[in-house]
């Protein structure tokens, strides 16, 4: 029997923390089963987000957060049951082998049957594409391979809720490629939350996503939808870069790159700017500047003082 489609409903959650800092204001949220990204720089308010979400940390009184009709703050062994979480940072022992350690979480999350707990391990190393490493040592691993092994024991359970926090920061390209492609995989009977600040992260793998800043949700779309509504706003020049702060004065610049000694301008303007300025197709990350600088979004991003 095929799982429901679940959803998760976040409403008005704030945190303030005792030295004042506000890490959330009046969060709100509707995460649909499949891959959703949050996306912001870091500090943020990702991870007290995901830290609430995963029943470690409480947030401040008047908001409601529900995985269909469990209420995470007032159910908490209820969403440990059902949650696979992956933290930004997260300890292993070095000495443990691979298939021993996993073995050993699977025994904490409840699978006493020994065969079937060897069959879930095995699944798993397979799934996360460590079988042929299983009988080595967790010291040994690369930042990549952690991260997998993260993954496996993050799935053990079949969890309805699955939580991702920054999990590419650090990887090469080849190892942050195997771990996109793993986390593909697993948005089909689950709510997956990644949260990253990598723009890529999310037009790579998620179907919808919000944008988060100094603690409040800027934008929330489809990243397609997003792109749709820039569609003739953005505008690209390559300028030497003593010329920045001039152009800066004079349009609306989102971002600029480094390309072969020179810089590429991408302005957000309504019309054409003239100036020598070519109209380009939208990506992500100009979705992401232009939301950021108060272009597009919900809210108008505050300005730091």
């Amino acid at each position: 029997m095929e799982n429901s489609p679940l959803s998760l409903s976040i409403r008005n959650i704030s945190k303030t923390y005792p030295n004042g800092v506000e890490a959330l204001k009046n969060v709100t949220l509707t995460i649909p089963n499949g891959m959703y990204g949050l996306l912001g720089p870091n500090g943020a308010g990702k991870s007290t987000l995901m830290r609430i979400l995963a029943t470690l940390q409480e947030p401040d009184e008047g908001g409601s957060i529900h995985l269909d009709d469990i209420d995470v703050l007032s159910q908490k062994n209820e969403v440990r049951r059902t949650l696979g979480y992956l933290p930004q940072e997260f300890g292993l022992y070095p000495k443990a082998k691979a298939e021993d350690l996993l073995d050993y979480f699977a025994v904490l999350k409840g699978i006493t049957h020994r065969a079937s707990r060897r069959e879930v391990v095995h699944a798993l190393l397979k799934q996360t594409n460590l079988w042929d490493v299983r009988r080595q040592r967790l010291g040994g691993f690369s930042g990549g391979m952690k991260q997998r092994f993260g993954v496996a024991v993050a799935l053990l359970g079949n969890p309805k809720l699955m939580i991702v926090d920054e999990p590419t920061a650090g990887l090469d390209p080849a190892e942050r490629v195997r771990f996109l492609n793993l986390l593909s995989e697993l948005g089909e009977n689950s709510v997956v939350l990644l949260s990253t600040h990598i723009v890529e992260d999310v037009s790579e793998l998620c179907t919808r996503m919000a944008i988060i800043n100094q603690g409040q949700i800027l934008l929330e779309a489809e990243p397609l939808k997003a792109l749709a509504g820039l569609q003739g706003r953005i505008w690209r020049r390559l300028v030497e870069k003593s010329a920045l702060h001039d152009l800066d004065r004079k349009h609306t610049v989102i971002s600029t790159k480094l390309l072969g000694g020179r810089t590429v301008v991408h302005i957000y303007c309504e019309a054409d700017p003239g100036n020598g300025f070519e109209g380009v197709a939208p990506d992500l990350e100009d979705v992401y500047f232009s939301t950021m600088a108060g272009h597009i979004g919900n809210h108008k991003p505050e300005v730091a003082r």
